[in-house]
């Protein structure tokens, strides 16, 4: 399998013989203005400025709740087949629905079509147009079925109501089923028309052969966190802090074993002494020193000599004050042009997508987070969240302290399986490439559980994708 590096924001991914890019630049077909999230409506967009060679295999929708921002993928046959290409057109058109008996606020009517593909190719988005004559059959290309794989509906873009409904038109983004390091499916960003609540299969695009050359190499791993490492704000009553695992370990953390409590051992600074492999069986857990001035001072961590541990990958607990947890950010960047599409904020046992149009920036390209008082769940706006139903649930404040961690200041590659671990290394910054492997191995490969406090190999979100209180598209 080819490795990394040399496709990353090249403009262009290839699949295995269907070559993709990402076109953000629209031509406007029709809007609605009421409807949809907010009662803000919907306007749906034909992709524009194609390069030469591509074409158009959807349409864009985006709710007007917030700004303009999105993109849709554009195919190009690159399997040299005249007879059984990647990409072909479609025989027919079928109208999916017509807003024309709809007696809404609208700009016009608009029309929703489904391509109807040859045999052996699927359509995988919708043409809209303001006009009842069916499209030219040369506007879209359908695309052959090895390169498609299974999706499913994502955030609700619009329908005439002012919630989701199964009676009438629903329009939704998407995203493909199967998400996880090891898996294939690549986001088309086209919407999806649901009538009636009858879903029309319309599949996400797949790289057929596994290609990971669109996946930065270790100079542009660094280039990123320097271009869009985040700022994470701690509360002004904050007592407690992050550190480093080193530090963690060096300060006192206990190491205990299953059948054998009242006798726990010191951890190696480097985590020699750790147990390695298995099951998440509880046999062994990591609690804090004994000594109650010790314990005191383990817990409110250390600031100053805390790293950001990333993790790099090909992707599209119990509540309370964790010691140990792994809470966390995701940055999504486009594998296209390198740009931030989106950030994840980890709440515990789940979190929120935010757009980048929606984030809050500092020194240019920072985006920033805020971590909760105690709990430290991350939140890209500072406030009052409840976390429970209604007006009653476990409070998470969080608000513009003095303190602050710069998390591309320093940090560490811990996994970027798809480099290797003798590349990452060579991320790091300054002296700590020499201490990378044994910084490496101080991190179990199973740590600590699921409830509680959790290790990050035991989030389903290292090989996976992020669990959502509330999800938004995300591209790979």
């Amino acid at each position: 399998m080819s490795m990394s590096g040399g496709g990353f924001a090249s403009g262009i991914i290839d699949l295995g013989g269907l070559e993709v890019c990402q076109v953000s630049t629209f031509t406007k077909v029709w809007a609605t203005q009421e409807g949809g999230p907010d009662n803000h409506g919907a306007t749906f967009f034909e992709p524009s400025s194609l390069p030469d060679g591509f074409f158009m295999l959807g349409c864009y929708g985006q709710s007007n709740n917030k700004p303009l921002y999105g993109w849709v993928l554009a195919g190009k046959d690159a399997t040299n087949d005249p007879s059984g290409g990647a990409l072909k057109p479609p025989t027919d058109y079928t109208l999916v629905w017509s807003s024309d008996s709809l007696k809404i606020k609208q700009e016009g009517v608009g029309y929703i079509w489904l391509p109807i593909p040859p045999d052996g190719y699927k359509a995988v988005g919708h043409v809209i147009t303001n006009s009842p004559e069916k499209p030219d059959l040369d506007k879209i290309r359908c695309v052959r079925l090895d390169f498609t794989d299974s999706n499913e509906n994502d955030a609700w873009i619009w329908g005439p109501a002012k919630e989701v409904s199964t009676n009438g038109i629903s329009i939704y983004s998407s995203r493909p089923r199967n998400r996880g390091v090891q898996a294939v499916g690549v986001p088309t960003g086209t919407f999806v028309a649901e009538n009636n609540g009858a879903s029309l299969d319309l599949p996400c695009l797949k790289n057929a052969n596994g290609n990971q050359n669109s996946m930065p190499n270790q100079d542009q791993i660094k280039a990123l966190v320097q271009a869009y490492s985040p700022h994470i704000y701690f509360h002004p009553d904050e007592q407690y802090f992050p550190s480093s695992v080193a530090w963690f370990f060096e300060n006192g953390a206990l190491l205990h074993t299953q059948g054998d409590e009242s006798n726990p051992i010191p951890i190696d600074p480097m985590g020699s002494n750790l147990p390695q492999g298995g099951p998440n069986d509880d046999a062994y857990w990591i609690d804090l020193p004994i000594d109650s001035a010790a314990k005191e001072r383990v817990k409110k961590g250390d600031l100053a000599d805390a790293y950001a541990y990333l993790h790099v990958k090909p992707m599209f607990g119990k509540i309370g004050e964790h010691v140990g947890d792994w809470e966390h950010v995701t940055l999504r960047i486009s594998n296209f042009n390198g740009e931030l599409k989106s950030m994840y904020f980890s709440q515990h046992s789940k979190g929120v997508w935010a757009d980048a149009s929606d984030l809050e920036f500092e020194n240019g390209n920072k985006p920033v987070a805020y971590s909760s008082l105690h709990g430290h769940a991350s939140y890209p706006n500072q406030g009052l969240v409840l976390q429970g139903n209604g007006s009653i649930g476990i409070r998470n404040d969080s608000a513009k302290g003095k303190s602050f961690m710069d998390t591309g200041a320093k940090f560490l590659v811990v996994d970027a399986e798809y480099l290797g671990l003798v590349k990452v290394g060579k991320v790091l910054p300054g002296k700590l490439k020499s201490a990378f492997e044994k910084v490496v191995n101080s991190l179990p490969k199973e740590v600590l559980g699921e409830e509680g406090p959790t290790g990050p190999k035991m989030k389903d979100s290292w090989t996976g994708d992020e669990r959502s209180n509330s999800i938004k598209v995300g591209i790979f």
